[in-house]
């Protein structure tokens, strides 16, 4: 788990073993995902119970509502127990429900359209107290990325930030915001950043055409994915670029070009995605970097605050004592 004492960025002694182990359970999970869920369930039909074709029936015709409800939500909703719909997901080769739910979800989350996501968020959500379901949907989204997410992976791609020429940073979408506070801080800690925008297809390779094996391109997406975030890895890919891809899954079309992997949680919340997971994700590397540059970056914050003072960026606390006086 990721920890903070006093400003300093800390990792448990076994990070490397943990790392590891969950390496392989991500590729282990990762390669369960990508089998055809509806195709595997349509294979099997013919040995399925009643109980069991009405689950399939269901799931291959509101794939969208199945993903996100509980065994015992789905089995109400089809008319069966909820022992039958535990007993479904093993029949077909998962461990449990919650497996078969997940592999419900990946084969949905990017094919959701707004009008779809709406719905669900409207079952999901209920008519009770909005808020605080939604927080602690988002407490949990940061809980899963501390479990899901390789320490190993997270040095290896601070090592490679640390030592890049140049460092590129894109945000498909959503995601952009993501990319531009991501931005903001590594320039004031790197000296050759740039955090790139292009609306553009084309604009998008051209910022990328200098790109060499000596930098690095940071590129965040979420479900729906961008296909120019998509396209613009797989070029800086090509250019021998190291990639780093901020993504929810080992099976994001990022994860195919990228170099080092940070997985981060996320979530749809009505018509809005919850990038909350990714944007920890992302503050961890902005402190684990300072902290490797510590002396350089107290340096240049020293310097930065003495001009933010002359010229007024910030309010000053004692403005209120100065006037009275």
């Amino acid at each position: 788990m990721l920890k903070f004492t006093k400003g300093i960025l800390l990792f448990p002694p076994n990070a490397s073993i943990i790392g590891k182990k969950r390496d392989h359970r991500r590729k282990h999970r990762g390669e369960t995902m990508k089998q055809d869920l509806l195709r595997r369930m349509e294979g099997m039909e013919a040995s399925f119970s009643k109980g069991q074709r009405a689950i399939a029936k269901y799931i291959s015709e509101h794939y969208d509502k199945a993903a996100f409800m509980t065994a015992a939500k789905l089995g109400a909703t089809v008319g069966i127990s909820e022992s039958t719909v535990v007993r479904f997901a093993t029949e077909i080769g998962f461990s449990g429900y919650p497996q078969l739910q997940r592999a419900m979800q990946e084969m949905s989350r990017n094919r959701l359209t707004s009008v779809q996501r709406i719905e669900i968020a409207s079952d999901r959500l209920g008519d009770g107290e909005i808020l605080d379901r939604v927080l602690n949907l988002d407490i949990e989204k940061i809980r899963k990325t501390i479990e899901e997410t390789s320490h190993e992976e997270f040095n290896r791609a601070v090592d490679d930030l640390m030592e890049a020429r140049k460092i590129y940073i894109l945000g498909g979408r959503s995601a952009g915001g993501l990319a531009t506070f991501m931005g903001f801080y590594f320039k004031l800690i790197f000296e050759r950043v740039e955090v790139i925008t292009a609306t553009s297809k084309t604009e998008m390779f051209e910022a990328l055409f200098r790109a060499s094996s000596e930098d690095v391109v940071v590129g965040i997406s979420f479900p729906r994915y961008s296909t120019r975030a998509i396209n613009a890895v797989e070029f800086a890919s090509q250019k021998k670029a190291k990639v780093i891809a901020i993504t929810d899954s080992a099976d994001s079309p990022l994860a195919k070009h990228c170099t080092r992997l940070l997985l981060a949680r996320s979530d749809m919340i009505s018509i809005a995605d919850s990038l909350v997971a990714p944007l920890s994700l992302i503050n961890a590397l902005i402190a684990a970097t300072a902290m490797r540059k510590k002396d350089e970056v107290s340096r240049i914050f020293d310097e930065l605050e003495s001009f933010w003072a002359r010229s007024d960026v910030y309010e000053r606390a004692d403005r209120e004592t100065d006037e009275s006086e």
